[in-house]
């Protein structure tokens, strides 16, 4: 079967609040031709400066993952990108008149409402899926992230994390739409208020609260959970969304503790092996 490279029927917008800047932002989704890929728009700069989704156009990952590329910078584009991926959207402009996408409520799910509601449509392209043919793996101390070939997309994610309510989580999945929508999209970011104001020193944490992010204090969960390995699940969210910056891929993901960092490094290899095929 001849899969087809996809985008948005209409666009949409939607307003918000950027999880990490604290700044109002209004987001327009638009439709793309094929081939465009996902292209971010800076609507509140001269000239209305761009940059493509692409693993080279990253910059920082800390807490977040930034794309940057001239006069144009976004960051925590991850939950988005996340969204793209699990509706196998390939081409759309996002359109930003702030440096950052809104938060909506901490994960995913509101962004694949937008572009269910939007509508989704095939273009007369081919869309093109990379199956990774070598394993690949990056290490960090006693963190690691590797993918293998696989037929499919499947994430295999074990958190560690020393907090007596979250300890060791694990899910094993296979990723296709109504699984990501359905398992992956509604997990949230996760806070710690012993962090809060570490974080917000740093310039990051603003835009967040209970509702948008997942927070704990020392003994106990001040958000309402909505899965009990919620996580977990948020961490291969993240995941997915790191990697479509190399567009759609087939391969077993297997993570330990993984990171923005982490992923964004496996996706370098997994772009030079694309490169060398």
């Amino acid at each position: 079967m001849v899969l087809k490279q996809k985008t948005l029927v209409k666009e949409i917008a939607y307003e918000g609040t950027g999880l990490h800047s604290g700044l109002p932002v209004t987001m327009t989704l638009r439709p793309a031709a094929a081939d465009t890929g996902i292209v971010f728009v800076r609507t509140d700069l001269p000239g209305n400066p761009s940059v493509k989704a692409t693993p080279s156009n990253v910059t920082n990952t800390n807490r977040a993952t930034t794309l940057e590329s001239g006069e144009a910078k976004v960051f925590t584009v991850e939950h988005l990108l996340a969204a793209f991926y699990g509706l196998s959207i390939d081409n759309c402009y996002v359109e930003l008149n702030s440096p950052e996408p809104p938060i909506g409520d901490g994960s995913a799910a509101v962004f694949v409402d937008l572009m269910q509601t939007a509508g989704v449509k095939e273009l007369d392209a081919e869309r093109s899926v990379y199956a990774v043919k070598q394993a690949h793996t990056v290490y960090d101390g006693d963190r690691y992230i590797l993918i293998v070939p696989y037929d499919g997309l499947r994430v295999t994610f074990t958190s560690v994390n020393n907090h007596p309510l979250l300890g060791i989580q694990q899910v094993d999945i296979d990723i296709d739409s109504d699984v990501f929508e359905r398992e992956i999209s509604p997990a949230r970011t996760i806070g710690f208020m012993s962090e809060l104001k570490q974080l917000q020193a740093m310039g990051l944490a603003k835009g967040g609260n209970v509702d948008n992010v997942l927070v704990y204090d020392d003994t106990k969960c001040l958000s309402v959970p909505r899965f009990d390995d919620e996580l977990v699940r948020h961490k291969i969210l993240d995941i997915l969304g790191d990697l479509f910056l190399l567009g759609p891929i087939k391969g077993h993901i297997i993570a330990l503790k993984s990171s923005h960092e982490l992923n964004s490094r496996l996706a370098r290899e997994i772009l030079q092996e694309m490169k060398e095929d």
